[in-house]
């Protein structure tokens, strides 16, 4: 593994900052307001997010956008970006948020950051962030929700590849976050 740190901050959680590691991010609207409901900004918000990942040369590997929060699935370039990165991402959103009509500050709260400890971890964290949609209620069926990640899965794993690695990671049916 490359240099890590370890940065924390008042009110704010700590951030395990890894060279070229697997992170699973979760951010939130500030009191799970729906301010991502449209199209158009959930559309710039993962137009923001792969800027702002591109411009550090990290990886952008899975998403889902839901209407007051985000998962991500990531490969770090170099960690300590991390808090660059997802300033700028929350501070571009959010001026274009505001634009979009009154909106009160702030918009976002913190991101949570984790780094899966082996394979079986990043599969329950993927599933999780695939599966989303559904549980929120948003779609009954993954392939009818637009802003993920989930059809491109689909398309280069394939329908049976995809469906076993639900079924032999099943543990994302239990995994509670505080942000989601």
């Amino acid at each position: 593994m490359g240099k890590y740190m370890l940065k924390k901050a008042p009110h704010t959680p700590a951030h395990l900052l890894l060279d070229h590691a697997a992170y699973f991010i979760t951010s939130a609207i500030y009191q799970k307001r729906p301010l991502l409901k449209s199209d158009a900004v959930k559309q710039h918000l993962l137009d923001t997010i792969r800027a702002c990942l591109t411009e550090k040369n990290w990886q952008l590997n899975h998403w889902v956008i839901l209407d007051n929060h985000y998962h991500l699935l990531l490969t770090s370039d170099k960690g300590d970006d991390m808090p660059g990165i997802f300033r700028k991402i929350h501070g571009l959103s959010a001026r274009f948020i505001q634009a979009q009509g009154p909106c009160e500050l702030p918009v976002w709260w913190n991101y949570r950051d984790y780094c899966p400890r082996d394979e079986k971890d990043y599969y329950i964290r993927l599933n999780y962030l695939l599966n989303n949609p559904l549980k929120h209620g948003y779609v009954t069926n993954l392939a009818d929700y637009p802003h993920s990640s989930f059809h491109l899965t689909l398309k280069t794993l394939g329908r049976n590849a995809l469906a076993q690695q639900f079924t032999q990671h099943p543990e994302y049916k239990n995994l509670h976050l505080a942000e989601d």
